[in-house]
């Protein structure tokens, strides 16, 4: 029997525990700076007159889409984490990369291992030789052996590895994070375009019915001979055009409920969600400071445990350039006869270290060298790029709130005045002043600034939606696990 493990292995394994305080070759992490000059106290386009309602809204909390009082969207909400089936897939990448650890791991450890071979040998007598060849009758060969492997980490290599490997499992940690996030708020965002669309049906709705009355009065005034059969067709015009209008606001509808279905894991027929127009206005968002957004979004922070990964790979690369060590070891029986495999005169075994270096390689170690800086420098700018696209995104957020509530006043403003010139019109016509034209202008006028005050607030809640998923929507690095 072959043995490759130190049958001294007390010498052996002592030797390699001296030498696992090996350096590690290679350049410490540094976090890249993001190009600002001075964090700012407070986001650029933050309304001044935009406070707290309380102390305790000083920061997001994880189910952060409670702050909409909206009881259906709470429970759809909840039905992403646990069904969507993009969300598996983050998830299962995650558990791949926490699996890599453990394989990354074991190269820390000794191999140990065994492989009994029975073997039944025959020469031909036939064979060229030199002298010639002893008929034989063929003989076994019985093989009991242990191996032993084991390189030592000397430069770091094996260990940063392990490091590697915990790096890209925060990183993947994160990527589930703002995977979960995105799904989250993609199903606020139809949510709040599904509840505008009611409010949109029921204005038209309600429209239509008025409508109808107008059209009633227009005929039985045309059959009375106070106005023009003219009037009864447009009369007829703007209610058939109402009728279109709402029946087109549906098509968006239906397209939001089914994209709402699917991402909660549902197929579409089996998933409606009943009529309830939107009156609802956006909640505060408690922003925290500028220097806090580094640590409040997953995609930052795997962009950065990213970075931390491609500067490990330069160790590695370094640590080619140094010779490897590594303790190998076989021991064990060999014999011809089952019955006399044992015995001691059948015992062997080999050991010893081997120590490899390479001389010449063409420059493959430079080169690999050269590829792990350049992509720590990619991972470095991605970092910085991701960084300051979140800038972008709160103060994009925040600016589109500031500017949508001046708007949403004046567009009040605008509407009550459309009402009032409504009214005014619709009067003077049934007192003989004025043409129906002038009423169907009015009406028209009356309706686009009313749809106009649903849109401006249904983009107020996108925006506070979108605001929440800039700002990490109340996760921090402190949720990524440890190793």
């Amino acid at each position: 029997m072959r043995y490759r493990t130190s049958v001294t292995s007390a010498v052996a394994l002592s030797s390699a525990i001296l030498l696992l305080s090996g350096c590690m070759v290679g350049p410490k992490y540094v976090k890249p700076a993001v190009p600002m000059a001075q964090a700012p106290d407070a986001y650029k386009e933050t309304d001044p007159n935009w406070k707290p309602a309380s102390p305790s809204d000083t920061a997001l909390k994880g189910d952060w889409w409670l702050m909409f009082n909206e009881p259906v969207l709470n429970d759809l909400e909840v039905k992403v984490a646990a069904s969507n089936q993009s969300l598996k897939v983050a998830e299962a990448r995650f558990r791949e990369a926490r699996s890599q650890i453990r394989i990354n791991r074991a190269s820390l450890y000794p191999t140990i291992g065994t492989a009994p071979t029975v073997q039944g040998i025959h020469d031909a007598n036939g064979r060229p030789y030199f002298t010639a060849p002893v008929p034989n009758n063929g003989l076994a060969d019985l093989q009991l052996p242990i191996d032993f492997s084991y390189e030592v980490d000397l430069w770091g290599r094996i260990r940063r590895t392990v490091n590697i490997a915990k790096e890209e499992t925060q990183a993947s940690a994160a990527d589930l994070a703002t995977a979960q996030l995105s799904l989250q708020a993609e199903v606020a965002l139809d949510y709040f375009e599904i509840r505008s669309a009611d409010a949109q049906k029921k204005l038209l709705s309600d429209t239509v019915n008025d409508y109808r009355e107008a059209l009633r009065i227009t005929t039985n005034r045309f059959e009375g001979g106070v106005t023009s059969e003219a009037d009864v067709y447009q009369a007829k015009t703007q209610l058939q055009a109402a009728i279109v209008q709402e029946s087109d606001i549906m098509v968006q509808r239906a397209q939001f409920e089914h994209a709402i279905a699917v991402l909660i894991g549902q197929p579409p027929a089996s998933f409606s969600l009943a009529e309830a127009p939107l009156n609802t206005m956006p909640p505060y968002i408690p922003t925290g400071l500028p220097s806090e957004l580094l640590e409040r979004r997953p995609d930052i922070a795997a962009a950065e445990r990213r970075t931390n990964e491609a500067n490990e790979r330069i160790g590695i690369a370094r640590a080619a350039y140094f010779p490897s060590l590594t303790f190998s070891a076989a021991a064990g029986f060999e014999s011809t006869a089952i019955a006399s495999l044992f015995n001691a005169s059948n015992y062997t075994y080999a050991l010893g270290p081997t120590l490899a270096e390479t001389f010449f390689d063409a420059g493959r170690r430079a080169g690999v060298s050269e590829q792990a800086r350049a992509s720590f420098d990619e991972a470095s700018a991605n970092y910085r790029q991701t960084s300051l696209t979140a800038y972008q995104q709160v103060e994009d957020n925040l600016a589109v709130l500031r500017i949508l509530q001046q708007e949403a006043d004046q567009q009040h403003a605008a509407t009550d005045a459309a009402r009032g010139a409504q009214q005014i019109f619709n009067n003077r016509y049934v007192g003989g002043v004025d043409t129906y034209l002038q009423v169907v202008t009015a009406q028209t006028t009356a309706l686009l600034n009313e749809r106009n005050d649903i849109d401006i607030l249904r983009r107020r809640m996108d925006a506070s939606v979108l605001l929440v998923k800039a700002l990490g929507g109340g996760w921090d690095t402190n949720q990524l696990p440890k190793y």
